[in-house]
């Protein structure tokens, strides 16, 4: 059982910038692929970036491709997301997600942060 716990969201005007933090705890870290996910207000939640295990393939949604990095210390059992440019559509609540393999649904979620962006 893997719990993860978000940090680093807040509030930044556009062309900001924000870092993210998920700390994992309760399993092997470096076993789990992680994501991040987001959900805005009145939409569903979406895919925003997921890194594997060692770090080394990432992939993005298209709209924060270039503006967002995943990483991961698997030595601190932590997962990152740099957001640069952001954007009033940015806003959203981000969650951070474990899964043991790479495909279907992410078994374990975080409690979310709020990222706020203003125009």
């Amino acid at each position: 059982q893997v719990q993860l716990v978000e940090s680093g969201g807040g509030l930044v005007q556009a062309g900001g910038s924000l870092r993210l933090s998920c700390a994992a705890s309760g399993g092997t870290f470096s076993k789990y692929v992680m994501a991040w996910f987001r959900q805005a207000p009145g939409k569903e939640r979406e895919f925003v970036a997921t890194v594997r295990w060692n770090g080394a393939i990432t992939s993005y949604t298209d709209s924060v491709k270039g503006r967002f990095t995943i990483s991961r210390d698997n030595a601190k059992n932590t997962v990152y997301l740099e957001m640069n440019s952001l954007k009033p559509e940015d806003t959203a609540v981000y969650y951070c997600a474990a899964n043991p393999v790479v495909s279907g649904t992410y078994p374990y979620w975080g409690q979310g942060t709020q990222v706020t962006v203003s125009s």
